[in-house]
């Protein structure tokens, strides 16, 4: 069957000639994150578990978490946490299949702390948090839709689409990387930057403004000198990640909240502001690029904790992005490129109703010349769709 591919030029001004862009990204501690996290971890973790029992993943969604946050004293030196925070996981879960029990809130509790070990180092995680599991089973009419058959592509869970966009502007990239560089290098080097922090970008015409909120960790600060050190250590790495993508001019600001003169500054306990009068829930956040971008066109839909099987609000979002992604790297001439997949429920998720390629080209470009290849490129994507699957439970696509 050949497949609903349309492929057209777009009509509009490359973003990077546009005068205004704004892009956030809400790191790995800030509270939807947290959610985020935990809840794609659930899923890759019942995914495992059942595999292993009985061959194949079952029906499930945990992408309904929540966390409501505690109350803390900070204060430096070290503070406490006097109220703990409060995490529910939900959703829905296979708990029984061919005669098989599955520990599904076990499972969930088990990963959900694992996580939170890895990300909240600076978490008491006996004593200042409480996780509460709610997990129930699917509507008859999903799971007839998600039933596992071998050899057969799955079907949609849902009509719904999924939206993906290439390359990268530079601020895009810039809050990307810089995001990277703070978890997997820079904190190691001072752990008083907590894991929660929020990076908001905005580019005004050749101008690009950093503004970035961190919680900083109470116990690693002697004192306000020993705050506003590491706020400047921030901000002085904020600048160098950026000047590696871009020659526009940067700024950077940290904490512009902080009142220096009273004392009232970002500081916490444990890192993140789920401490203290923060929370956070499953897809408030980043999309599944890992940003937040009004100037591009984004999905709704929750991407982590969706089953990689036949949720369309997932498996989608990542397949249209890394198919944007692919187009860009082996065909010349796009400036930009949107892709919108349709999918109709109890169809093949390999045959969208629909895939919608947009592209902006560069000049002196004809899409006569790169449309074929664009639509090669889709084609071979969906045919591979389950092949997502593998590499979403193991751990190797981000969702968020």
């Amino acid at each position: 069957m050949k497949r609903n591919i349309k492929v057209e030029a777009l009509q509009q001004i490359p973003l990077e000639q546009q005068e205004i862009e704004v892009v956030e990204r809400k790191c790995i501690g800030h509270p939807d994150s947290l959610a985020d996290g935990i809840a794609e971890t659930i899923s890759r973790a019942l995914s495992r578990a059942y595999i292993e029992e009985c061959g194949a993943v079952l029906h499930h969604n945990t992408d309904q978490g929540e966390i409501v946050a505690g109350e803390s004293r900070p204060k430096y030196g070290g503070g406490k946490v006097i109220k703990p925070i409060y995490m529910l996981l939900d959703g829905r879960a296979t708990k029984q299949f061919d005669g098989i029990d599955f520990p599904t809130d076990t499972i969930a509790i088990e990963a959900a702390r694992d996580y939170l070990r890895k990300t909240l180092t600076n978490l008491n995680h006996d004593r200042d948090i409480i996780i509460d599991v709610r997990l129930g089973s699917g509507s008859t009419d999903l799971r007839d839709v998600f039933r596992p058959c071998q050899n057969t592509t799955p079907r949609a869970n849902d009509t719904s689409f999924g939206v993906g966009h290439a390359p990268f502007s530079e601020t895009e990239t810039i809050i990307r990387e810089l995001s990277d560089y703070i978890d997997g290098t820079l904190r190691a080097r001072h752990p008083a930057i907590g894991q929660d922090i929020k990076i908001m970008g905005l580019r005004d015409g050749n101008t690009i403004t950093l503004t970035l909120a961190c919680a900083m960790v109470d116990r690693y600060c002697s004192g306000l000198p020993d705050y506003l050190e590491n706020k400047e250590i921030l901000k002085e790495s904020a600048q160098i990640v950026a000047k590696k993508y871009t020659n526009r001019k940067v700024i950077v600001d940290v904490n512009t909240a902080d009142d220096i003169d009273s004392g009232s500054v970002f500081l916490t306990v444990t890192g993140t502001s789920a401490e203290m009068g923060d929370d956070g829930s499953v897809g408030r956040g980043n999309r599944c690029n890992g940003l937040i971008t009004p100037n591009r066109p984004m999905s709704m839909e929750a991407t982590s904790g969706k089953n990689p099987i036949n949720h369309i609000g997932k498996i989608y979002n990542i397949l249209s992005t890394q198919m944007a992604q692919h187009c860009v790297r082996e065909v010349d001439g796009i400036e930009e490129i949107y892709i919108r997949l349709l999918s109709q429920i109890g169809k093949p998720i390999d045959q969208p109703l629909v895939a919608s390629i947009q592209v902006l080209l560069k000049p002196d470009h004809n899409l006569k010349g790169i449309g074929s290849d664009i639509e090669s490129i889709i084609d071979q994507e969906l045919s591979d769709i389950t092949c997502l699957t593998e590499k979403i439970i193991r751990g190797e696509v981000r969702t968020f």
